[in-house]
């Protein structure tokens, strides 16, 4: 069956309004097979987004469109009335089976999205007006989740930001090591070893039942986030597949890590790597203004180190896989994973630097 045959019938699954104008790949995303269609409704051009859920990262599909359903509804509800209201979350096709996704003849899970249209996105923050909107558009998503129970969310990656963990799985690779390229990483172990103990502290506060388990995001990154084309405010946030119960903090401190950095997380110049402590003002005074009336004072106190906690977590991961054989991360050469643990830690260190001024 050609792709686009296979496609039609896909959609079919959903019954959505009109008659199907055109299907086209997006690749922009690196986790699921993403397409954008087109529909005539009306006379009226709609766009729907459907993606089909990577069930290699993803064991149960289920559960991630569980949440995904739960979270989305309990936003609008929230935002009902509001301007821009269509604009500030994901909304969910269901299935004609009424489930928020649908299974094709290879068993395989595909879910859909209307298209959120008059929207910006934004790889990286190039001024600090960015980066207040950023942090006040992920603070307002914390906020609208704040009164939400995230014991009714499963856990889709279990210790996902357990540095405790991850720490055990950078020993047990150590040990492997197939392609022996401890040689090559001496001195970033040395470093992280030294420093394991502060480098836990947000993940040991959360896993002792010190800072409260709200809804977390866990990928709050700058292209997560939709900015509205006639205000540039944030509207929306998206990709939500690992929404699940955890602290605030992880969704701070890759915020931060991702935000404040002078320089990609691939850059294979490390001396172009700093921390922006400008990006970071900004950036926190925009999720102050918009989730202050919710955080604990411990919660606030830990913004700073959430940050370094994160950007630390990273490159314990980053050389994991390297020292693996790069067998998670997309690699274009041989030390793509060495050259971004590198970078975290080069951030790391700027951060260090500057601890006293920011």
């Amino acid at each position: 069956m050609k792709t686009e045959d296979k496609l039609r019938k896909i959609l079919s699954l959903f019954p959505i309004p009109g008659e199907l104008k055109e299907i086209k790949a997006n690749n922009q995303g690196h986790i699921n097979s993403t397409f954008i269609s087109i529909f005539i409704e009306n006379g009226k051009e709609k766009r729907y987004t459907h993606q089909m859920i990577n069930s290699t990262v993803f064991p149960h599909p289920d559960q991630v469109m569980s949440n995904i359903l739960n979270v989305t509804e309990h936003i609008r509800k929230k935002v009902k009335g509001l301007e821009d209201e269509e604009r500030r979350t994901l909304r969910v096709v269901p299935a004609d089976t009424g489930l928020p996704f649908a299974l094709d003849d290879d068993g395989m899970y595909w879910r859909t999205y209307t298209f959120i249209d008059g929207v910006r996105s934004f790889d990286r923050v190039s001024n600090e007006d960015t980066a207040y909107n950023l942090g006040q558009g992920i603070g307002t998503f914390q906020c609208q989740l704040s009164d939400f129970d995230s014991s009714r969310l499963y856990t889709v990656i279990p210790h996902f930001h357990d540095m405790r963990l991850r720490f055990q799985q950078l020993r047990e690779a150590l040990a492997n090591d197939p392609l022996k390229r401890e040689g090559n990483i001496r001195k970033e172990l040395e470093f992280l070893f030294e420093n394991e103990k502060r480098l836990s502290l947000i993940s040991d506060s959360y896993y002792k039942g010190l800072l409260p388990s709200r809804v977390t995001h866990n990928d709050t990154k700058i292209n997560n986030v939709l900015f509205s084309e006639k205000t540039g405010k944030a509207l929306a946030v998206i990709d939500l597949d690992t929404i699940m119960p955890g602290t605030v903090l992880f969704d701070t401190g890759d915020m931060i890590r991702t935000a404040c950095s002078t320089a990609d997380e691939d850059e294979r110049n490390t001396d172009l790597m700093e921390f922006s402590i400008h990006y970071y003002k900004a950036l926190k005074e925009g999720y102050l203004d918009a989730a202050h009336s919710f955080l604990t004072d411990d919660e606030k106190d830990g913004i700073k180190e959430s940050g370094r906690s994160i950007t630390a977590i990273m490159a314990v991961r980053f050389l994991t896989d390297y020292l693996n054989g790069d067998i998670y991360y997309k690699i274009s050469y041989p030390e793509h994973n060495l050259v971004r643990a590198k970078t975290q830690l080069k951030l790391i260190e700027s951060m260090d630097r500057q601890w006293q001024d920011f």
